[in-house]
């Protein structure tokens, strides 16, 4: 399968895989020059010239040592939350002269400890959801994933060795309700790991909409919502699709660090329209 290198739609669906809502890397079988546990930090991948550590140089993403046997290194991921996939971005930002020609992913869905030997295992019960595919270095590399089934674990696997920046996990969020919400608890129906999504925001100049729906309290004012300053008419506003259709009890808009920015005064609309466009909304 070819890579697409355009922006595609299913980078607006929440990146089940992200550090920031829970996902991590478990296993590897090498990260001799960069840990795998970058693969999965939420933030963009950065390059800092002339900066080495006692293994070579340092690089923001995993990357293992040149393979002198036969075979390929891999990486083993624990999702943060379940779900579907809808497409993968395997980049290799600022990995030029030493990323992986090749990549495919396989997926297993469990609710049982992965262990290294499991991570490690050939077959099943990995399942093939990409199957080997040429990559670009220093670059997003856009996979669309057609299997419907829900997953909990990924095993990037790389040929034959290298470094991938980060992996973004894009896909639906699939919620055991019973669990969640047993006897008509009241939950966050609003919240990433319930299936919430900020499907759009008039702006978004100094912090992202996807903010005001991640687990926990914002850490600084850099980690909400912020627009630029309104000099003509009109407001700002975005656009929250609800996990799952439910009865709106209690809301909570939270201006944490915003002190001098904060907005005087809200207001909250709700909408039934489970398959409504954007434009429609």
């Amino acid at each position: 399968m070819a890579a697409d290198h355009s922006i595609p739609t299913f980078t607006a669906l929440a990146d089940l895989a992200s550090a920031r809502v829970g996902g991590r890397a478990v296993a590897t079988s090498d990260d001799f020059f960069a840990p795998k546990s970058n693969l999965v930090k939420p933030e963009p991948a950065v390059f800092i010239p002339g900066k080495y550590t006692t293994r070579g140089k340092w690089m923001d993403g995993w990357e293992s040592r040149r393979k002198r046997t036969p075979g390929h290194d891999w990486c083993a991921v624990k999702l943060g939350m379940r779900g579907r996939i809808r497409g993968l971005n395997v980049s290799t930002a600022f990995f030029t002269g030493n990323f992986p020609t090749q990549c495919s992913v396989e997926a297993l869905d469990t609710t049982r400890v992965v262990t290294a030997a499991m991570a490690a295992r050939e077959g099943a019960p990995w399942v093939t959801i990409l199957p080997k595919s040429a990559l670009r270095g220093d670059s997003d590399n856009f996979f669309a994933i057609e299997d419907d089934r829900p997953w909990t674990h990924l095993r990037l696997n790389i040929f034959p060795d290298g470094g991938v920046a980060r992996l973004r996990v894009y896909g639906d969020v699939v919620v055991d309700w019973n669990r969640v919400a047993p006897n008509g608890r009241v939950v966050d129906l609003a919240a990433i790991e319930h299936g919430g999504l900020v499907v759009a925001a008039s702006d978004m100049h100094y912090g992202a909409k996807d903010n005001v729906i991640m687990p926990g309290r914002a850490a600084n004012m850099g980690d909400g919502w912020e627009t630029k300053r309104r000099r003509g008419p009109g407001y700002d506003w975005l656009i929250l699709r609800l996990g799952a259709a439910g009865r709106v009890r209690k809301i909570e808009i939270d201006t944490n660090h915003f002190k001098g920015n904060y907005p005087d005064s809200a207001s909250v609309e709700g909408c039934v329209a489970p398959l409504g466009s954007l434009a429609e909304l």
